[in-house]
């Protein structure tokens, strides 16, 4: 657990109130050239980027954001999806960033998107690593797979809350699917930066199981492929093997992503990664690294004002 990602730079940890809650974002390299934005994924939280953040060196301003519900952040609701491409904006505002790599796992991809879209001009690309957008007949559905019909029946909900320490947690996921296919700094970073103390001296989730739950449950209502038709930027649309489609099991290893999405985009590009589960950044962190460098090193291209 002392690999790549503990060479980073300590970053600086801060705080701002945005939407009617308290977001933390931490920052690296405030001076260097280049300025990427990191959302993560449901359930996870800002220190996830850890190990790819050591890949992309020193001439690369990072800030990654910790989501509400999730990590430092403030546990307030709404967690609807709309809301969380909003308070991407509010960040990207807040802090006045222009020219950034919007880098997004997951919902944080679908929330980037949502982002760019509205506010064009302070983007230069996105990394999507596995967004979940999925095809437009998805969307609309009253339960997601399975007969998950309420946030107490899903399963996420019911996840073990509360560990001794950090160590503890890494210790009972390292050999279990699909974190044993995880890089363990990557691991490491997860639960090290995921669980909060609590008064009685143990730790608990950063993100509490109902919150995360209640995201799931809500990842069906809207279909943001309407969105992507609008964006202009360089597009990099990574992402693993889709379920089989006879599957009623939820499988969180594998792509939420519709297969055609890069050609939602007007200059989509698709990396389809046959051998990796949907955790991409946390099995091959030095492929997302390529990525963001190569986004950083193109002309920005031209678009309206917001």
């Amino acid at each position: 657990m002392e690999g790549q990602a503990r060479k980073n730079r300590e970053p600086s940890c801060n705080y701002t109130t945005i939407n009617g809650a308290e977001f933390c974002y931490f920052r690296w390299n405030q001076s260097a050239k280049h300025l990427v934005l990191l959302v993560h994924a449901t359930g996870f939280h800002a220190r996830c980027w850890d190990v790819t953040i050591a890949e992309l060196g020193s001439d690369f301003q990072v800030i990654a954001m910790d989501m509400r519900g999730h990590g430092r952040s403030e546990k307030k609701s709404p967690y609807d999806w709309l809301t969380f491409g909003k308070d991407v904006v509010s960040l990207l505002e807040t802090l006045d960033l222009v020219d950034v790599v919007g880098v997004g796992h997951s919902m944080g991809g679908y929330s980037l998107t949502q982002a760019c879209a509205a506010s064009p001009r302070r983007f230069k690309g996105l990394v999507l690593v596995d967004p979940v957008i999925f095809p437009t007949a998805f969307y609309g559905e009253t339960a997601v797979p399975n007969q998950v019909n309420s946030v107490d029946s899903h399963p996420v909900a019911r996840r073990r809350n509360e560990w001794a320490s950090p160590k503890e947690m890494f210790d009972n996921l390292e050999q279990r699917h699909p974190f044993s296919l995880w890089k363990k700094d990557c691991l490491w970073d997860y639960c090290r930066w995921g669980l909060l103390a609590n008064e009685e001296g143990k730790f608990e989730l950063a993100c509490p199981p109902r919150v995360e739950a209640s995201i799931y449950m809500g990842s069906r209502v809207t279909d943001i492929g309407r969105l992507c038709k609008t964006i202009s930027h360089p597009v990099v649309v990574m992402r693993a093997p889709a379920p089989n489609p006879d599957s009623q099991s939820l499988d969180f290893s594998k792509s939420p992503t519709r297969a055609d999405l890069h050609e939602q985009f007007e200059r989509g590009e698709d990396r389809y990664l046959s051998d990796l589960t949907h955790f991409i950044p946390m099995q091959r962190p030095d492929l997302v690294a390529q990525e963001i460098i190569r986004l950083a090193k193109l002309r920005k291209p031209r678009v309206d004002s917001d």
